[in-house]
């Protein structure tokens, strides 16, 4: 095989659409962060050469972790032999012990493409890997099948308590999930969208800020969550609070008053301790009775 050295810019490589090999996004942050310190990549991709174009048969980690680090060009290896489609993946393959791990499913898929016996030996897959590739049938849902990119947001210190605020209400509503979902990316267009109207509305520019706007709008108009539980039958079901009453304060004399009145109520046993709200339908309850 001819193999020669080429500088070039990592975004003119074009990057492999099936790839056995990932990394979990902490092991490729920690690739980026070694990349834009070095300055360069410490080990070279091989890329195959395709009329115009160079196809990263190996080390697609690796370019993308130099253009997320900003490098304009890396060093590689490149053949311009014409390579058959199971040479291509043999080579992929074969090189796949430099990082990273590999996803069963994908891996399986590409292996099962190689039909001539010297390029599976040459892939270097042992028995034991062959037997395990045998129980996977359905693709897989993993980080192997997610594409992922680092987001970084800056929030003003007043801005920041309230953005906490709501993301760890959401971390614990997920505790408690029975099924975790993921969100098609149309949904993520939606949320685009909106923090595009609200930028322009504001006539802010920075994202954080937008993000901020959401969130209050959202708290302001969290009563109309009821909507979802209004018409249910099931009694059983849990709601928050805000969806009742909205997220909104009180003055703390009211506050007291309330808190009194139910303190008083769980003394006498007419409500559980654990469940104060039991006293504000307890109180409700006789207010529509009329008493």
């Amino acid at each position: 095989m001819n193999i020669y050295t080429i500088e070039i810019d990592p975004r003119e490589i074009k990057l492999l659409e099936q790839n056995a090999r990932y990394m979990k996004h902490e092991e490729f942050t920690r690739l980026v962060e070694n990349v834009r310190r070095d300055g360069k990549l410490t080990s070279t991709p091989f890329l195959s050469k395709e009329g115009d174009d160079y196809l990263c048969l190996s080390g697609n980690h690796r370019t993308r972790a130099a253009i997320e680090a900003g490098l304009g060009t890396i060093i590689c290896l490149a053949t311009d032999d014409p390579l058959s489609e199971q040479q291509k993946i043999a080579i992929q393959l074969s090189h796949n012990a430099i990082s990273g791990q590999d996803d069963p499913a994908t891996l399986k898929a590409l292996y099962e493409k190689i039909l001539d016996t010297d390029l599976k030996k040459y892939s270097g897959l042992d028995d034991k890997t062959l037997e395990l590739l045998d129980k996977f049938n359905a693709f897989s849902i993993s980080e192997a099948n997610l594409k992922f990119q680092t987001l970084a947001m800056v929030f003003l210190p007043d801005e920041l308590e309230g953005a906490k605020a709501v993301i760890a209400q959401a971390v614990e509503q997920s505790k408690a999930a029975d099924e975790i979902w993921l969100a098609r990316f149309s949904e993520y267009d939606k949320w685009l969208d909106a923090q595009e109207t609200v930028s322009a509305a504001y006539n802010v520019k920075n994202v954080a800020t937008a993000v901020d706007i959401v969130l209050r709008v959202f708290t302001r108009n969290v009563g109309q969550l009821s909507e979802a539980w209004e018409n249910c039958d099931d009694d059983k079901r849990w709601i928050p609070m805000e969806s009742v009453i909205g997220r909104s304060k009180i003055p703390t004399g009211s506050a007291k008053v309330i808190r009194k009145a139910l303190d008083r109520m769980a003394g006498a046993g007419d409500i559980s301790a654990k469940n104060l709200w039991q006293g504000l339908e307890y109180l409700c309850a006789d207010y529509i009775a009329g008493k």
